[in-house]
């Protein structure tokens, strides 16, 4: 699995203890028009997509308040540990978005999906949705 396995076993505390990011973005970044980012638990009007989400890493909020992020993309790994489904999207070259939700709904890697839920960087290359909505991409959004 992309992510670490220690990371989908302890969640929070483990993304937590990441080490320091790069110089957060200012609020005319992330808030524009086009971004997928939305505070509160909306999903943002655009979704990012495995390539743009380089940039949006590197233009994320750092406020201390409810952040959601949207993203759409082909799952490259879904893992079930009895209680939480974590579903993986975008190829690992890139950044990474992991979805952690209470079911994979018969999702499997390849299939395209469309997560929306609450932002977390976790490192250079990878982002946390935790809690996370997961839906089949239809393209409509």
């Amino acid at each position: 699995m992309p992510f670490p396995k220690e990371l989908c076993v302890a969640g929070l505390a483990a993304a937590l203890a990441c080490a320091a990011l790069p110089a957060p973005a200012t609020a005319a970044e992330w808030q524009r028009p086009d971004s997928p980012f939305t505070l509160g638990e909306a999903y943002p009007d655009v979704p990012a997509t495995c390539e743009t989400a380089g940039y949006w890493i590197e233009h994320g909020p750092d406020i201390d308040a409810r952040v959601s992020f949207a993203v759409r993309g082909p799952l490259v790994a879904t893992e079930w540990d009895g209680a939480l489904a974590y579903l993986v999207m975008c190829p690992e070259v890139g950044v990474q978005i992991m979805c952690v939700t209470y079911s994979r709904e018969g999702r499997e890697v390849g299939d395209m999906a469309l997560f929306a839920g609450g932002y977390m960087r976790v490192d250079e290359r990878r982002i946390m949705l935790d809690p996370c909505l997961a839906s089949p991409d239809d393209g409509e959004r």
